[in-house]
């Protein structure tokens, strides 16, 4: 990628995160943590572990960063949400940390399943709020 597609594709998410709703910077963040299990899934098949770390990181950092966000007292289902988000957290580091091809495709289905419901909801707002 040269420097000028470089530029042009950073200009484009800053612009998109920028005027994205909130359920919708919600479902990108979940394509990135799907995106991020799967990338660490496959490094840890072609055993390239020190990718499949960088990736697990990121996507625990994502997680950090949805449980920090979370109130759990904030609605019915919010306790439930956190202890999967708890869950989630380490199943990622127990792929990471034992390189476990199993765990990973697990972690891989349960984010998609996250993020799909996630976004089922967004378009529930977003059709809501027009």
């Amino acid at each position: 990628m040269t420097s000028m597609q470089s530029n042009a594709r950073s200009a484009y998410t800053q612009n998109a995160v920028g005027t994205a709703s909130p359920s919708t910077l919600l479902v990108m963040l979940f394509d990135r943590l799907v995106l991020d299990c799967e990338r660490g899934l496959r490094a840890t098949m072609a055993r390239d572990n020190l990718e499949a770390n960088k990736q697990y990181v990121h996507a625990q950092s994502i997680v950090s960063h949805l449980q920090g966000s979370l109130d759990p007292e904030g609605w019915s289902g919010g306790r439930e949400l956190m202890a999967l988000y708890a869950y989630l957290q380490r199943r990622l580091i127990q792929a990471n940390v034992r390189h476990d091809v199993k765990v990973g495709r697990e972690v891989v289905a349960l984010t998609r399943h996250l993020r799909d419901t996630w976004k089922r909801a967004a378009q529930l707002v977003d059709q809501g709020a027009s």
